[in-house]
């Protein structure tokens, strides 16, 4: 279980003066919940972690570690021209090079078996490339509630089969299969099989706005530099309003 998630969203929370009734009124989302996700007695599906990073304004860039590099970039010129840096780890930087070795991937555990892997990403990308991989029973969604988020997918499914459930429709993908669409409209990813399902994922025009409240569970925010620094360099919280 990957137990940096929740210490992360529950700081953001309480950096922005939000409770857990608050949070989940906006998002849909039980307290309860978003309590155990925040104590890491529960791992987020998806759906749920996208729905609350959309709400807190958080890109998931920030945790896969993607923006790091820059911000540390920023915080130096900062320096430089005698203004306050404003806080950034160290750690969890790009490579240096063109090349990302497998053992450096960012990588993101979700609920039920989903593993993001971000892959390598040059720094004025526009696209973000994942490597995903869902285990078998692994879904999008916990409840089997269709998602939607801004920009557009693009995948290859790589091995194993995998199910998406677009809209009204339902396709089963096997290896050598791709996918494009619009993330906006409905969509859900599970894994009926007994084998791993992994694939490359491209996800262009993401952004990091808000959704509307009551469509936190549908909107997704981009996927995984303000919560990878939270996630790297959290520092403990005392007290909690919610």
């Amino acid at each position: 279980m990957d137990d940096r998630i929740g210490p992360a969203l529950r700081e953001a929370r309480i950096r922005q003066k939000q409770t857990l009734r608050g949070v989940a009124l906006a998002t849909g989302l039980s307290a309860s919940l978003l309590s155990q996700v925040e104590t890491g007695k529960s791992q987020p599906s998806v759906s749920t972690l996208y729905a609350l990073v959309s709400h807190l304004g958080l890109s998931l860039d920030a945790l896969l570690g993607l923006e790091v590099e820059a911000r540390g970039a920023a915080r130096d010129g900062a320096a430089d021209a005698g203004r306050a840096p404003d806080s950034a780890p160290e750690s969890a930087s790009r490579p240096a090079g063109p090349v990302q070795r497998a053992a450096d991937n960012p990588v993101l555990d979700m609920d039920n078996g989903v593993r993001w892997e971000r892959l390598a990403v040059h720094e004025a990308q526009s696209v973000e490339p994942l490597l995903v991989t869902y285990q078998p029973g692994a879904s999008s969604s916990a409840d089997g509630g269709l998602m939607r988020h801004p920009g557009a997918e693009h995948a290859y499914l790589l091995d194993g089969e995998l199910s998406l459930r677009f809209e009204t429709e339902t396709h089963v993908l096997r290896a050598g299969d791709s996918i494009s669409f619009a993330s906006d409209r409905p969509h859900l990813y599970v894994n009926h099989t007994t084998e791993p399902a992994r694939g490359l994922w491209f996800v262009v025009g993401r952004t990091g706005t808000r959704p509307d409240a009551g469509r936190a569970r549908e909107r997704i925010a981009g996927p995984p530099a303000e919560l990878l620094r939270l996630l790297a360099d959290r520092q403990p919280v005392t007290g909690d309003e919610g």
